[in-house]
């Protein structure tokens, strides 16, 4: 689904450029979000009954060897379907691979319907080169200087970049987390879906390929106070100090679990993008342990560097940012995850609601609330927020 391109439909470099998703030719399906982080290179190629459509193909596949997911990706955009599907499918891979945009809405939306041409991004999805096929200097020449001249993704902004996260010491005690561990290992995780849109509404699916967790939700009321106790006096007033946001409810108290004994990890994603994660604004990842390998946090559009928070400490995240679980390669990393909202977030995830599939668990708007004793009114109108307890030391039973 295309989302609204600019008003006169041209590129203007510098600028970002419109999203989109498109189902590959070749099968499956392709959305430019989750390619940001990389190089990306579109060439619009218009109806593969056109001879040089074929002959720009053949000038990319001799580039793809020093294509790689890391730094670079190119994505060739039909407008008609092509007449050999399998000769595509023998030269298409995860750096090289061919959309269909049979409707032709992309290819407008990047000014290219009228002229064929390759549109360059950077990591952050800007607009760095439009390079039309009438060029003087050659079209496939020029694309091909272009992509040999990008720079390491670590380097694309020409300075270091640090993603913006907000790491957060001490805010479980060590006490909770050896206490969340060890209620992890007495329930038993079940192995966690990631959640997708199909026709317009959110399914919860299973891929090993891009997610391997297993979680336990943390339902008891008692232990779900403590938790909440802590977030609200050690995390959520340096979220609203730093991000000027008051957090007022959490979604998705749970203890997961990232083992290496089945590669633990959680490929590149958003997680506000489908109807029944719209509400979310921060996430909130907390290690409970520090014993393992791996299993750090990337966020692809600032480079490869990795982010880990101490044991008990919070890293605290934009759900819009795009970012990954790499893989475990030593030990279990246990962790508690959440998300953090407000009210009006609230009212957007119960009118979601109906966007929901069947067996989808529905949101009444129960048990979200951090401050669950803000019922009460002051006499001036403004509610009373009152933080609440610690309930006091738990031992698993």
């Amino acid at each position: 689904m295309l989302q609204p391109a600019a008003s006169d439909n041209r590129i203007v470099l510098g600028d970002p450029v419109p999203p989109f998703s498109a189902p590959l030719v070749t099968g499956g399906s392709f959305d430019l979000h989750v390619s940001a982080g990389r190089w990306v290179a579109l060439s619009f190629l218009g109806s593969p009954e056109n001879p040089r459509a074929m002959l720009e193909i053949a000038e990319l596949v001799r580039e793809s060897g020093s294509f790689n997911e890391d730094h670079l990706v190119v994505g060739c955009v039909f407008t008609a379907p092509p007449a050999d599907i399998e000769s595509l499918k023998a030269i298409a891979g995860s750096t090289l691979f061919f959309l269909a945009d049979y409707d032709g809405a992309i290819s407008r939306a990047y000014g290219a319907h009228s002229m064929p041409r390759t549109v360059v991004l950077d990591p952050m999805q800007r607009a760095v080169a439009d390079i039309a096929w009438d060029i003087r200097s050659g079209h496939a020449e020029t694309v091909r200087n272009v992509l040999r001249s990008l720079p390491a993704v670590d380097d694309s902004a020409g300075v270091p970049m640090s993603a913006p996260a907000l790491i957060v010491p001490r805010v479980f005690s060590f006490e909770l987390c050896d206490f969340l561990v060890q209620f992890y290992q007495q329930q038993g995780g079940v192995e966690s879906g990631f959640q997708y849109d199909i026709d317009g509404k959110t399914a919860t699916l299973s891929d090993f390929r891009l997610k391997r967790r297993r979680d336990v939700a943390v339902a008891i009321p008692e232990v779900r106070d403590l938790v909440r106790g802590q977030i609200v006096r050690r995390l959520v007033p340096a979220i609203e100090r730093y991000f000027q946001f008051k957090a007022t409810r959490m979604d998705r108290c749970i203890v997961a679990c990232y083992d290496s004994a089945d590669g633990g990890h959680f490929h590149r994603h958003r997680d506000n993008v489908n109807a029944a994660a719209q509400h979310r604004r921060f996430a909130v990842s907390m290690n409970l342990n520090k014993d393992f390998d791996g299993c750090d946090l990337v966020f692809p559009e600032f480079g490869r560097k990795a982010y880990r928070p101490p044991e008990g400490g919070a890293i605290v995240f934009s759900c819009g940012a795009l970012h990954q679980v790499t893989p475990v390669t030593r030990g279990r990393r246990y962790a508690f995850l959440a998300f953090l909202y407000g009210e009006d977030d609230a009212e957007r995830r119960e009118a979601n609601n109906a966007r929901l599939h069947a067996g989808e668990t529905h949101y009444s708007g129960g048990n979200d609330r951090l401050f669950p004793e803000a019922a009460r009114d002051n006499g001036n109108g403004d509610p009373v927020r009152l933080a609440a307890a610690d309930a006091g030391e738990l031992v698993p039973g």
